[in-house]
């Protein structure tokens, strides 16, 4: 076989699986369909040491420290964390409870509320963040592998600089990305099944490592001490609206796998198994809060300075193991993180995109080359100041995305879903020309109103008011103003095409194949 030969499309087509749901393999694959008896593997464990093993990342460290720079307390700054987690916590459930019962994706699922066409402007917004973020995460990961390198060899930190300084990156930058990003790139291959064992040995290394540093934090000085001279220099309305602030950012950073906690949760061995993440999501969080408001402050009383980044604190150790070993640990962090919330999430929505020729394994590898380098990290963190802030406040569309898929199951057709028909362009789910309209008011009602406060959060001298208040409260205001508007029109203007007496879960031939599986496992 000749390499011209994978020049063409036809080359790269992926077999259509017999009995697949769609009407063709230009709306589904073997990785969109739903998952099988047999492929549902995720237990109770698997998901708590997701959580555990997403907890244990860069931005949950510095999220309580953030906080503090604001003006908070850690007093007020860790009930903060607490409790925006706790609300995150009871979205991840009622959306993954979706998925782990119909056992279908997100860009599947979004069909059935958005309607066939219009899913796909949710579809591609979340393939945009996934890989910008996956950037942008992996250039955090080559911070760790510069850490590791300069404790093995201290030489590095001198390697002369070869690249022009229009480059916005240095010879040893660029060398620690490239290491970091080949190191990576072999999860890539990995499906949603096996990828599990990243998460459980993330979660039986990583935290292990930072209680170790929170050790050395408390041995090294008189964190009380330290966490006490911090107190609020807030009152009033101020104290309020940071406070509000605070918690908005802790939903804001997981409202992305609040999306997308279907594409796990289908996995699921049973429904109930995903349930623990109510229990898990909002004490560890919070414990990881607590965990860098002890270390940074300590970095403070032994530095002088306010280190919120845990690998600007590991620059500054002696001790080249510890500093090693640390560094290894968010290295690993960092790509549990990556690979659960930005290149699974990119590879399952290209799927739907190309289910052709793309499956989950295919778009992982898309995001890696594309987020990883097409969007050059270095570039935007170095000179896209307003860039980064504009993609930080484009989840003012995720809380809406989310609220849509809630109310829709829940409360507009009370779980009555036709599975089927979210694989048939003329299916039920066709609305008005592939378009749910009611789904466009209601994204407009709650976007609409922060886009203003976008536009200062991006460019500070343009000054547009009361308008920053709504913004700083965008991923509450979001969620509950789209679910409220988009239920009200379903009841005042249903679609009436998509009422059943009963769910449609699946066709007769899968029904008895998920059956004698069943048979088969029990008699074993």
């Amino acid at each position: 076989m000749t390499i011209s030969s994978y020049l063409h499309l036809s080359k790269w087509q992926l077999r259509t699986e017999a009995g697949s749901f769609a009407e063709s393999s230009r709306w589904s694959n073997e990785d969109m369909d739903p998952v099988p008896y047999h492929l549902r593997t995720w237990t109770t464990w698997n998901y708590v040491a997701y959580w555990i093993s997403d907890a244990a990342n860069v931005a949950a460290w510095e999220l309580a420290s953030s906080m503090l720079s604001v003006g908070l307390s850690w007093r007020q700054a860790l009930p903060a964390i607490a409790i925006g987690h706790t609300l995150i916590a009871l979205v991840m459930v009622a959306n993954g409870t979706i998925g782990a019962r119909l056992h279908v994706p997100f860009p599947v699922l979004v069909r059935s509320s958005f309607g066939f066409w219009f899913s796909y402007f949710a579809v591609v917004s979340r393939i945009v963040l996934s890989m910008f973020w996956f950037g942008i995460q992996s250039w955090t990961g080559s911070e760790c592998v510069y850490q590791m390198l300069k404790a093995i060899w201290p030489s590095t930190a001198r390697i002369p600089n070869r690249l022009d300084a229009s480059a916005h990156v240095t010879t040893v930058d660029m060398m620690s990305y490239f290491i970091f990003w080949l190191i990576q790139f072999p999860f890539m291959f990995l499906s949603p099944q096996q990828i599990r064992w990243l998460f459980v040995a993330k979660a039986l290394i990583v935290p292990p490592t930072w209680i170790a540093i929170f050790i050395w934090a408390v041995v090294k000085a008189p964190v009380a001490e330290s966490l006490n001279q911090a107190h609020s220099s807030l009152s009033g309305s101020q104290f309020t609206w940071s406070w509000i602030g605070s918690m908005n950012s802790a939903l804001g950073v997981w409202l992305t796998l609040a999306v997308n906690i279907p594409d796990f949760t289908r996995y699921a061995k049973r429904e109930s198994s995903q349930y623990i993440q109510l229990a898990i999501i909002p004490p560890i969080f919070t414990l990881i809060g607590f965990v860098g408001l002890v270390v940074t402050s300590t970095g403070t009383a032994l530095y002088g300075e306010t280190l919120w980044d845990p690998l600007t604190l590991i620059n500054r150790w002696d001790n080249r193991a510890a500093a090693f070993f640390a560094s290894a640990s968010f290295a690993l962090a960092t790509i549990g993180t990556n690979v659960s919330a930005n290149s699974l999430s990119a590879a399952n929505d290209m799927t739907a995109l190309f289910p052709k020729y793309i499956n989950i394994r295919r778009g992982q590898v898309l995001c890696a080359i594309l987020g990883g380098w097409a969007l050059a990290p270095w570039e935007v963190l170095a000179s896209g100041e307003k860039f980064l802030s504009f993609m930080s406040g484009y989840t003012v569309f995720l809380g809406p995305f989310a609220a849509i898929l809630v109310s829709d199951y829940y409360f507009v057709h009370r779980g009555n879903v036709d599975v089927p028909s979210m694989y048939r362009l003329h299916g039920r789910y066709r609305y008005w020309n592939g378009v749910n309209w009611r789904v466009v008011v209601a994204l407009v009602v709650s976007v609409t109103p922060g886009i203003p406060g976008l536009i200062t959060s991006i460019e500070p001298k343009i000054d547009t008011g009361n308008w920053l208040r709504l913004f700083q409260m965008d991923s509450i205001y979001g969620f509950w103003s789209a679910a409220l508007v988009y239920w009200l029109l379903s009841v005042v203007f249903p679609a009436r095409e998509t009422f059943m007496d009963a769910p449609v879960m699946t066709d007769e031939r899968r029904s008895s194949e998920e059956s004698s599986v069943e048979e088969v496992q029990e008699k074993a």
